[in-house]
């Protein structure tokens, strides 16, 4: 399915944030975990979260999704699985890295691999930390990256890990950390990224009754013990998905309100809206309702985005319609995410005829250029083709390919343009 978009005028949108698809990814592990059976409302049902819940299911837990919630019945941290058992986590690398860790609460061996891109994406930082904590996980392809052999305890005790790819490693061990042999003590090494999803870790965590004593992003401490409890819970709006109607706001001018975000949520990517006011965008909060507007005239900042990687490109492409340059750093990490996203934002920009250079300390530069249209591939990766369908409302003529792509993330993508009147 291919998608063009047309200039569009000044927008008038309201709409309701989709739910987190971090928070959802957690909170499914922690009522897996639970004592109990829970009631998750407003979850993600997209692409990424039914792996997460699919996987789930051939560790035996039983779950059942009716509608926007979904009933879990825990286990107590006590997982069934056959010997050998293939999981195949596809393309998300969310679920591959948080249940690694839980995987290692099977009795059982068992195989976790993905799709060919998965394969590329490294996970060794997060694969030792787990042998130095029991674990005793084999590479079966390329050392440093999946598929992987599954076995082992998770005894606890003190581990560095080195989250310089992602922050996903740390989250990992937390989340399975309550029902390790002894109490668990995670140290991450200088250089982490994307340190605010720590904090989503810690929030659904202490949600469903675990304590994390903690130190900053650098120390945390889980004791084992009762473990989580089963609750009803409601998954937030997400951040990351509200942000390209943020940004469709603000290069093509009016206003957008969107409703069903916490104004003071942990999430990281809330920090775009802070992008785009000192962008020259006006934002205000009443409630659960977060309003931005814009007349389109946007001056180019520079800002460090090591916290918010999943707003990173939408920025960039706001970024090109700029009077003054901007620079971005924190990103050289993005290069491990579903696609190469340095280059793809490269690739896009360049396509559109941006002026945008990467440099060799990761960031990236944006001048302002005559844009103009062009064909862009996201290469399957979802935030690519929703980040250029931000950009092509403002200059028109943009045709994204591949367009169903969205659904890994966002599957009404399309659908709340289709009804504003904007494809």
């Amino acid at each position: 399915m291919n998608i063009t978009l047309e200039r569009s005028g000044a927008v008038d949108i309201t709409i309701r944030a989709p739910p987190s698809k971090s928070y959802t990814h957690r909170a499914l592990i922690a009522a897996a975990l639970a004592r109990g059976d829970s009631t998750l409302e407003r979850v993600l049902r997209s692409d990424d979260t039914l792996i997460t819940a699919s996987a789930l299911g051939r560790l035996g837990i039983p779950l059942n999704w009716e509608g926007e919630q979904i009933r879990v019945s825990g286990t107590g941290g006590i997982l069934h699985c056959s010997a050998h058992t293939v999981i195949d986590m596809g393309d998300s690398g969310t679920s591959l890295r948080l249940l690694t860790s839980v995987a290692l609460l099977c009795r059982s061996p068992l195989i976790i691999t993905g799709s060919p891109r998965m394969k590329e994406r490294p996970v060794g930082g997060l694969v030792t930390a787990l042998n130095c904590l029991g674990g005793e996980i084999r590479y079966l392809e390329t050392a440093g990256f999946p598929p992987l052999m599954v076995e082992g305890t998770l005894r606890g005790g003190t581990v560095r890990v080195d989250s310089t790819v992602s922050s996903q490693f740390a989250s990992s061990l937390l989340l399975s950390a309550p029902y390790a042999e002894s109490p668990l003590e995670l140290i991450l090494l200088p250089g982490a990224v994307s340190r605010s999803y720590l904090e989503v870790t810690v929030d659904v965590m202490e949600a469903f009754g675990v304590r994390v004593d903690r130190e900053g992003y650098d120390h945390f401490i889980v004791n084992p013990g009762s473990g989580y409890c089963g609750r009803t819970y409601r998954v937030e709006g997400d951040y990351s998905s509200a942000s390209y109607f943020f940004a469709i706001a603000a290069v093509c001018g009016g206003r957008v309100r969107i409703s069903s975000l916490a104004p003071g949520s942990v999430q990281g990517d809330r920090q775009f809206l802070d992008a785009l006011a000192a962008m020259g965008c006006r934002v205000s909060c009443s409630d659960d309702c977060i309003m931005l507007e814009s007349d389109g005239s946007l001056e180019g900042i520079e800002m460090d985005l090591s916290n918010s990687p999943d707003t990173v490109q939408t920025l960039c492409m706001v970024a090109a319609c700029a009077r003054s340059p901007s620079r971005f750093l924190g990103i050289s990490h993005l290069k491990f995410k579903e696609s190469n996203r340095i280059l793809a934002i490269l690739a896009t920009l360049q396509q559109l005829g941006g002026n945008v250079m990467a440099e060799k300390d990761g960031s990236i530069t944006i001048r302002p250029a005559p844009l103009h249209g062009g064909r862009i591939d996201p290469a399957g990766d979802h935030r690519t083709a929703m980040s250029a369908a931000v950009l092509g409302l403002a200059i028109g003529g943009v045709t994204v390919m591949d367009a169903g792509c969205v659904s890994k993330s966002f599957p009404e993508f399309w659908d709340i343009l289709q009804q504003e009147r904007l494809v």
